[in-house]
């Protein structure tokens, strides 16, 4: 359902959340070294972040991406709109472009409540509750 980008995207704004100082600059590479991503996507994931901010970053010497507490609060669900777009939970899970209530693919209504569920999950978990686990050990961002 989500884009490779998207799932990058999810575990670079984590990462920057579960920092024992959010506020904290990280800069590309190393916000890409410690995800297992390429530089050049999550160079490009991070300024489309920035831009819907969801995340900040600062130029220069001492610059970096971070996140605020604000940001912080965010639901997921802003993280997938900002990378996949906001019609990521109407699409079809074959791929059809005219698929509806009215012109079902096979797999229509399994899919419909799988992907109904997904998105309440995005939009019930905010960013900071996702970084609880990862700061106690109990979850991980890297395969």
């Amino acid at each position: 359902m989500l884009s490779l980008t998207c799932k990058t995207a999810i575990k670079a704004v984590i990462y920057l959340a579960s920092k024992d100082d959010p506020s904290q600059k990280s800069s590309i590479v190393e916000i890409a070294q410690l995800i297992e991503a390429s530089e050049h996507t999550v160079g490009k994931l991070l300024q489309q972040l920035v831009k819907d901010e969801i995340i900040v970053s600062n130029k220069g010497p001492n610059g970096g991406f971070f996140i605020t507490l604000r940001q912080m609060k965010q639901p997921l669900i802003n993280i997938v709109e900002s990378i996949d777009g906001k019609d990521i939970f109407k699409q079809c899970g074959l791929g059809l472009s005219r698929c509806s209530g009215t012109h079902q693919c096979p797999i229509h209504n399994q899919w419909k409540v799988v992907r109904d569920q997904f998105e309440k999950i995005c939009k019930e978990n905010r960013i900071i509750d996702l970084c609880e686990p990862l700061n106690i050990g109990l979850t991980h961002l890297i395969g």
